[in-house]
């Protein structure tokens, strides 16, 4: 059931209930099969397709803005190398310091100094008796910690060999080997996210292929995806919450061919919210810029969006900062309507769900 609330700033008014045999728990055979819900927000209609048509629904001359960071193994298991006890974490980025950005759950309460010992999470390890200390540093406002790896080995070597890929928890399993590529953008290139940008995974090399033949140009920017994005609210009213940050990078040759689409009238369409978050902080002054940086921008109603016209994304969390950012784009009123339709529609929910096109 729906909620029918009007204050859009009570996170109450984003929520809803989802039969749970409609979180996609594994992904469909083929990218590009999954369904696709068109949303016109002029006409407030709502229209059922598959993805793979989407070169025909968009328009000769628009442009889509892909988000290219890749997910690295960030899943970490250990344990406490003092007491012995369990723990199990997630890495969220490398700070310019070298240390890492880490979260974690463990029995207790870890302290400044502490010490972990991770094991290689494959248990076909070439090195299966190899070990990695982590050295807590500091706990920060947000619950992470600061922690420095005794290794010489860069980062991502260490997260190859002690991480797995970090599956959203609500799919209940452990990633196998069709998620080491299926949990990735075909297009994926910096690593560094701790998830996927979900709305990229629909997309196959011919149908981007397809979209050229039509005269839809593809650029890319930069958003290393962490789990504040996909995290539920925790405060009632959203003027509170706060964003963890994403460290991401708009190029300059990104915004040159923005440019050039805006002024032939063609328009431009975000792939994911992650992907709307560093085009929508670059252009805060009233003018897109080249830009790279962190950014807490957490866009939620009234906001007016500066870049975007048109917006692909999946089907999102209740009570989540994702959820309010449709809402903001579409309208709460049309976004509601269309989540309810998808439900009676049985699409598929969340990560590895069906996608919506928002014009």
């Amino acid at each position: 059931m729906m909620p029918d609330m009007t204050d859009l700033d009570q996170i109450n008014a984003y929520d809803y209930d989802l039969p749970s045999e409609l979180i996609a728990s594994t992904p469909v055979e083929r990218r590009d099969s999954s369904r696709l819900m068109v949303i016109d927000r002029a006409r407030e209609s709502i229209s059922h397709h598959r993805f793979y048509e989407l070169p025909e629904l968009l328009w000769q001359g628009d442009l889509l803005v892909v988000n290219n960071t890749r997910v690295v193994p960030a899943r970490l298991t250990g344990v406490r190398t003092a007491t012995g006890g369990k723990w199990e974490g997630l890495f969220l980025r490398l700070e310019s310091t070298g240390e890492w950005r880490l979260i974690g759950q463990t029995r207790g309460r870890l302290q400044p100094g502490e010490m972990l010992t991770l094991s290689p999470a494959d248990p076909l390890s070439p090195h299966p008796s190899a070990r990695l200390t982590l050295v807590l540093k500091a706990r920060q406002e947000d619950g992470s910690w600061s922690a420095v790896a005794e290794s010489p080995l860069p980062p991502l070597e260490l997260l190859d060999q002690f991480g797995t890929l970090p599956l959203p928890h609500y799919m209940h399993r452990e990633a196998n080997l069709n998620d080491r590529e299926r949990y990735q953008t075909t297009y994926a290139e910096k690593p560094g996210a701790a998830a996927a940008p979900t709305a990229g995974l629909h997309f196959t090399p011919e149908l981007f292929q397809r979209c050229r033949e039509r005269g839809i140009e593809k650029t890319e920017v930069t958003l290393h995806v962490g789990l504040g994005t996909f995290r539920p609210v925790s405060v009632e009213q959203l003027a509170e919450h706060r964003m963890h940050s994403e460290w991401c990078d708009l190029p300059a040759d990104t915004v040159d061919q923005i440019r050039k689409v805006k002024e032939q009238g063609g328009r431009l369409i975000s792939v994911g919210t992650t992907t709307v978050r560093p085009l929508e902080t670059a252009a805060q002054s009233g003018t897109l810029i080249p830009w790279q940086g962190e950014t807490d921008l957490f866009i939620r109603p009234p906001y007016r969006f500066q870049v975007i016209d048109g917006l692909i994304t999946n089907f999102h969390l209740p009570r989540s900062t994702l959820l309010v950012l449709v809402s903001a784009f579409a309208g709460r009123e049309l976004i509601f309507k269309a989540y309810a339709e998808a439900i009676q529609q049985r699409y598929r929910f969340f990560s590895y769900g069906d996608a919506m096109l928002i014009l």
